[in-house]
């Protein structure tokens, strides 16, 4: 049977073969390795060909049970035609100071939307920033939504920052005091508001992915990367004492690691271990640490796994068995010193607030209405505490509304939990009362990339089984010398270095030429790092070019987008997989999210290009 990197290969080349122009021949392999994927693989329904969207379902199960009690209402927000109307006139005067520009029908749409459960499938460039803060407008000084009760959720610090910035100045334009304090309140991450309701119903907390900086800071989402020092050595602390005390951990250990056991116990093993799936070997405490957040994410409680139920293998049984062990001690220990991770207090907010009656209005008022920016890239975790937060409101008679703003399309952050399918199955896990669904909504205009990169993105996306059908379309005109995808393959880095240099210099000069006005004149997007340092090490530093990971350019665009595709999806792994089964609300396994995760962020990356895009592919 095929690797899963040699299946990912062939499906990616295939599908780049299928649609993009190519100079040279196919290798034998890769023909090969194309004819054995030749099975058929289970499309998601395309929606009804009414005027209406409607969003692809998750096939239901007899193991699904009965329906969740509906939390959202199936009466239309009170909006009348006077408010409306004056909306309507104050984006015209806004539009006719240069504020913003005339928002679309589509836009209008969902600035005006009187659905309580709304679910916006918003597309790459489709300026659903602009229309979101519209919204909020909106609501704020029309409707006369109070601001304490109304929150915007974003998934960055970062992306929060300039999301209050702009809605300020709307605002301000609108004559609606509103300071710094107010729009801090207002648009935070997930983190920050979750932290915000631990305070009100847990008591002031000390953050465990805070420890050795940003303890003053707002809740983030968690980097990626290695840990700190301060975090390694509790860690790393749990680990020792948990193997000093307990025989059985110690043997468990020994045999994961594959080393012989002392006859006297003395230090516990240092040797790292690479579970299969992983890049990379690490300590431990570190693998343990890494794959518990990930189970966590999934709604999943590592240390209360009942792993002989799990399908997995030996391997993948006895390393649960030890983690829940490793968890159990770990979990003691940061409460011993007053600590709690995010994971955890997503967790314990979601009990409590099922289970407590009284509850002050600081902890859930400003949650009652919602408006969800990146909605793709949610978690099952979050999903739960979402519901327990609305539940509790209209538990109090308090309604409540939900506008869920995202493309599945763009979902590139499975490896750390997240899945479009929550979006894409969002009626099942944000249920209306009665008969009622949410509204769906599409933002399909593209203001960022001509016509031909939009198709050939797009085109990337066929061997994607799980996704919501949809087209864009352009709004910027094709002119002399732009392109879709141009693709140069068996490209070597260490031996065609300077021909790509040569390339980079001549796409800055037709840029400057061009007369482009993009903030980005050239965009350099790898899917990891160390390739971009290599061709960065070598740059003319006088050079309009900036390089990123695919996954920090998000949210970017540049005039021209040059794309190094240096490897390719990871091997499979059986321990996720095992994790992904058990939660039970995943169609696919995480193997088959990976590959396709593999593709979307293949169609991000040609989606930053406003004019040309360039695709630098390795030998397979």
């Amino acid at each position: 049977m095929l690797s899963a990197v040699k299946r990912y290969q062939a499906l990616l080349s295939s599908t780049l073969a299928r649609y993009f122009p190519r100079t040279t021949e196919y290798l034998r392999a890769e023909r090969e390795a194309a004819a054995k994927l030749r099975q058929p693989q289970p499309r998601a329904k395309r929606p009804a060909s009414s005027g209406k969207a409607k969003a692809t379902g998750r096939k239901k199960k007899a193991s699904d049970g009965p329906a969740p009690t509906g939390i959202y209402s199936s009466t239309r927000l009170k909006v009348d035609d006077s408010q409306v109307a004056a909306m309507r006139a104050r984006v015209a005067e806004a539009v006719a100071a240069g504020l913003i520009g005339a928002p679309s029908d589509e836009q209008w749409a969902m600035i005006l939307c009187r659905a309580p459960l709304a679910r916006i499938f918003a597309g790459a460039g489709s300026g659903k920033s602009t229309t979101l803060l519209l919204r909020v407008v909106f609501m704020l000084c029309h409707l006369r939504i109070p601001a304490s009760s109304l929150t915007v959720i974003s998934f960055t610090n970062a992306s929060c920052a300039e999301l209050r910035g702009q809605l300020l100045r709307l605002l301000a334009f609108w004559q609606l005091p509103f300071d710094d304090a107010q729009a801090r309140q207002c648009v935070r991450t997930f983190h920050s508001a979750m932290a915000q309701q631990a305070k009100a119903l847990l008591g002031p907390p000390n953050w465990f992915e805070q420890l050795g900086g940003g303890a003053g800071e707002e809740p983030d989402a968690p980097a990626d990367g290695r840990l700190p020092p301060a975090q390694q050595r509790l860690l790393r602390q749990a680990y020792d004492e948990l193997y000093a005390s307990d025989a059985a951990f110690r043997q468990r250990v020994h045999e994961l690691l594959g080393v012989a056991m002392p006859e006297a116990v003395g230090k516990p093993p240092q040797e790292g271990l690479r579970l299969a799936g992983e890049l990379r070997a690490a300590p431990l405490f570190e693998v343990f640490y890494q794959q518990a957040c990930f189970a966590e994410s999934l709604g999943l409680h590592p240390d209360r796994l009942e792993v002989a139920t799990l399908d997995c293998a030996p391997r993948e049984r006895l390393f649960l068995q030890t983690l829940a062990s490793f968890w159990a001690r770990f979990q003691a220990l940061l409460q011993a010193q007053g600590i709690t991770t995010f994971d955890a207090a997503f967790r314990q907010l979601g009990e409590r607030l099922a289970g407590v009656q009284e509850l002050p209005a600081e902890a859930i008022e400003p949650l009652r209405h919602l408006l969800i920016d990146e909605f793709q890239d949610i978690s099952p975790q979050i999903v739960h505490w979402l519901q327990a937060v609305h539940r509790a409101l209209t538990g109090r008679g308090k309604p409540v509304s939900l506008m869920a703003i995202g493309d599945d399309w763009q979902s590139i952050y499975g490896w750390r939990g997240s899945s479009p399918e929550l979006f894409l199955d969002f009626d099942r896990h944000f249920p209306s009362r009665g008969k009622a669904k949410s509204q769906v909504l599409m933002l399909t205009a593209n203001f960022r990339s001509i016509e031909p990169i939009l198709r050939d993105a797009e085109a990337l996306l066929a061997g994607v089984a799980c996704k919501q059908a949809k087209r864009s379309q352009a709004v910027k005109t094709t002119q002399a010398g732009d392109h879709g995808v141009r693709r140069i393959e068996g490209f070597d880095l260490k031996r065609q270095l300077p021909e790509l240099l040569q390339e980079i210099a001549a796409q800055c000069a037709h840029v400057a030429q061009r007369g482009s006005r993009e903030r980005n004149p050239v965009l350099l997007l790898g899917r990891r790092n160390d390739a971009l340092k290599q061709v960065q090490a070598q740059l003319d530093p006088s050079l309009p070019i900036r390089a990123y990971s695919i996954h920090r350019a998000k949210g970017l665009q540049g005039e021209v987008a040059i794309i190094l595709d240096d490897g390719g999806s990871a091997e499979s792994h059986p321990l996720r997989n095992a994790l992904y089964a058990h939660c039970g609300l995943f169609r696919n396994s995480y193997d088959q999210a990976m590959r396709d995760e593999s593709l979307r962020l293949a169609y991000v990356a040609v989606t930053r290009g406003v004019s040309r895009v360039l695709w630098y592919s390795g030998k397979r």
